[in-house]
C-alpha cells in the first residue's frame, strides 16, 4: 500500500497535500483498493462550504458507494473534472491524477489535526 510522507491523512481515509495555500484532497491507495473498480465520482460544487467531517461527495464502485469526508472545514475553489469522464483513475492514480477537490481551509491549521503518514500506516494495519 502505498502511503507517501508529505500527505496528511484523515481517519477516513482521505489525503491532503497543500500547496499554494490550498489543500488539494483525494482518496487513498487503501481506500481505492478497498473500494474495488470506480465507476462514479461526485464531488461538490464550486463554493460549496462544507464543515470537517460533512459528506463532501461519494465514491461508486463496482462493490459499492462510500462517501467522501471533508478533512477540514473548507470552501471547494476547484474540483477535478476530469473524474466524470475517467472515474477510474482514481485507482490507478489516487494521489496524481485522481485527486478530487481543491479547497480553501477555513483554518489553515487544522490540517495539524491530520494524522501523518506513519499514524496513518498504523490505522490502516490495525
Amino acid at each position: 500500500m502505498n502511503v507517501p510522507d508529505d500527505l496528511r491523512y484523515s481517519s477516513d481515509h482521505e489525503w491532503v497535500r497543500t500547496e499554494d495555500g490550498h489543500l488539494r484532497i483525494g482518496v487513498t491507495d487503501y481506500a481505492q483498493d478497498a473500494l474495488g473498480d470506480v465507476v462514479y465520482v461526485q464531488v461538490p460544487e464550486v463554493g460549496a462550504e462544507v464543515a470537517a467531517g460533512d459528506v463532501m461527495g461519494e465514491v461508486e464502485s463496482t462493490k459499492s458507494v462510500s462517501e467522501i469526508y471533508a478533512p477540514v472545514a473548507c470552501r471547494v475553489v476547484e474540483v477535478n473534472g476530469d473524474l466524470e469522464l475517467t472515474p477510474e483513475v482514481v485507482n490507478s492514480d489516487p494521489y496524481g491524477a485522481g485527486w478530487m477537490v481543491l479547497v480553501e481551509a477555513s483554518d489553515p491549521g487544522s490540517i495539524d489535526d491530520l494524522l501523518d503518514a506513519d499514524a496513518y500506516r498504523k490505522l490502516t494495519e490495525a
